[in-house]
């Protein structure tokens, strides 16, 4: 058996509650905060809009530069930046030279900060010009919140409006004190929201400059959603969301059903994700995933048309998976709908009726999307050992692709539009992924193998599985095109895919054995096109 320990200094008699100094940007419940302060003798000074907030409410208020005998300058740039602040936060109780230095220049300790940051992350969210962003950073905030979370044995921190009750209740019950396990959870806290505020600023930096990969890298987001376990239920779990207008998954309003899981969370953003290749096409698009794959995507008139098309590629793996729409879902389609077990249904709205029919499941988790979908964008993450792997996330488009006929046959019009929509899915898919696709819907995915040729062999016995449970006379891989989300190494599986009934393929190229896999293709009568760009997904 593995033991550990953790040397934490033991309990300590902390300092009652006199004195506090306010600067908050967002005055949520502060009035009411600070009454209960006064109330229990507490002094309070603050700092501009919140000093006036104070003073307007007809509490006592000392104002900052009263206190450090200079007055607010540079627009308010510089107002706590001062060792009457400074000192008052760091000195060390306990310490001899600390209390002597005080008396000495006349300074008086604080033992509590309440502090939130000038609004960083909703300024940059709403779009706000270049010198605006940059005048919403905050100095002072950060560097007093520090200051007072290193000093947690004898103050107090509190940089969230949610946290004010069990301040003044902890003070009511143990005549002004806070105890220590509050005050390191809450230097905890303050330490982690200057951090993440720090990140939300380089990142901004990284955007305007176009330089998301530097020599630093800084991650940090606020709670969202506190989940009741991770992948398994032996793991820990929470949703945050990063800086920046928030859209996808974290931006959805769950109307009904259960509380969203970790696996939930994952899999409708690999849906939203997927949909989002749609964005630009005028047709309705459906999009059905299973732990993190694709298992049924398609195109067409309406929505009706595009979940039956979706569905009928893999019914099997469609139980119990996410479903994502970009059209508007009606009584007719939540009927169908709710015949299947759905963990979850992401749609940019419902009608009224049909919201009564999905109502009528009570567990099914309902998500309506916050604005248009948008393709991805921005950095992606992936923790390993020590470190963190970080690449600008895959905005590549077939659309922008010049795509390269190599075979003596071209592609019909129609085999051109499916090698497009089957590359689009691909992209999505698990490496090493096989998307079989015919009449603007996936017919079989193979996803996730060692061997391109096995994902192409499962992505058949896919489709025959689901023309065996529909009835149909032949699997719709027949007639169908295929794409693959890296080159052919070897001729074996694109003669697969030929044996299937296929007759094109879209794939990048880029193999030593391009020749010999083309001379297949020829032999097989099969229309190929290249890329040239790759879509590896881990």
């Amino acid at each position: 058996m593995r033991v550990t320990s953790t040397i934490i200094p033991g309990p300590i008699m902390s300092q009652p509650i006199h004195r506090a100094l306010l600067s908050v940007s967002d005055k949520t419940d502060l009035i009411a905060f600070a009454r209960g302060l006064v109330s229990r003798g507490v002094e309070l000074v603050s700092t501009g809009g919140t000093s006036k907030a104070l003073a307007e409410a007809g509490l006592p208020v000392t104002d900052v530069s009263s206190v450090t005998g200079f007055p607010e300058i540079m627009d308010g740039r510089v107002k706590t930046l001062h060792p009457k602040i400074h000192g008052g936060l760091l000195a060390v109780r306990s310490n001899e030279s600390h209390r002597a230095a005080l008396l000495a220049q006349d300074i008086a300790p604080f033992e509590l900060l309440v502090v939130n940051l000038y609004p960083f992350e909703a300024t940059v969210a709403r779009g706000a010009e270049w010198n605006d962003v940059i005048e919403n950073i905050d100095v002072g905030g950060p560097a007093m919140i520090r200051a007072a979370a290193k000093n947690h044995d004898d103050l107090t921190v509190i940089v969230d409006p949610a946290d004010y009750a069990q301040i003044l209740a902890e003070m009511t019950a143990d005549e002004n004190r806070t105890s220590d396990a509050t005050r390191r959870k809450l230097a905890c806290k303050a330490f982690a929201r200057t951090a993440s505020y720090d990140a939300a600023i380089s990142r901004w930096f990284s955007a305007q400059l176009d330089e998301p990969l530097g020599d630093y890298f800084a991650i940090g987001g606020s709670i969202l959603q506190e989940l009741r376990y991770g992948e398994n239920p032996h793991q820990k779990a929470a949703l945050y969301a990063t800086p920046g207008k928030r859209q996808g998954v974290t931006a959805a309003r769950q109307i009904q059903g259960k509380e969203l899981s970790y696996n939930n969370i994952n899999d409708t953003d690999a849906a939203l994700e997927c949909l989002g290749e749609f964005a630009d096409l005028a047709s309705a698009a459906c999009v059905i995933v299973k732990h993190a794959n694709p298992c049924g995507v398609a195109i067409a008139g309406t929505a009706i048309e595009a979940y039956r098309k979706a569905l009928a590629c893999d019914p099997v793996s469609a139980f119990g998976g996410i479903i994502a729409f970009n059209r508007q879902i009606d009584a007719v389609l939540a009927r169908e709908i709710t015949e299947l077990f759905t963990e979850v249904i992401v749609a940019p709205s419902v009608d009224e009726e049909a919201l009564a029919i999905i109502g009528a499941k009570k567990n099914l988790r309902l998500l309506l999307l916050a604005g248009p979908l948008l393709k991805s964008n921005g950095v992606a993450l992936k923790s390993v050992g020590g470190g963190i792997l970080v690449q600008t996330r895959d905005d590549a488009s077939v659309d922008d692709m010049d795509l390269k006929v190599v075979t003596k046959r071209p592609p019909t019009s129609q085999e051109l539009e499916d090698l497009r929509f089957a590359f689009r899915v691909a992209k999505h898919v698990k490496s090493n992924a096989i998307v079989y696709a015919k009449d603007g819907a996936t017919v079989g995915i193979g996803a996730g193998q060692m061997s391109r040729v096995d994902s192409a062999r499962i992505a058949v016995r896919k489709s025959e599985d689901a023309a065996k449970a529909a009835g149909a006379a032949a699997a719709a891989v027949q007639g169908s095109v295929v794409a693959s989300d890296a080159f052919f190494p070897f001729a074996d599986g694109l003669l697969q895919a030929a044996e299937a009934g296929a007759t094109a393929v879209i794939q990048p190229g880029g193999s030593i054995k391009d020749a010999d896999v083309i001379r297949a293709a020829d032999e097989a009568g099969l229309a190929m096109v290249f890329t040239g760009v790759r879509h590896f997904r881990h």
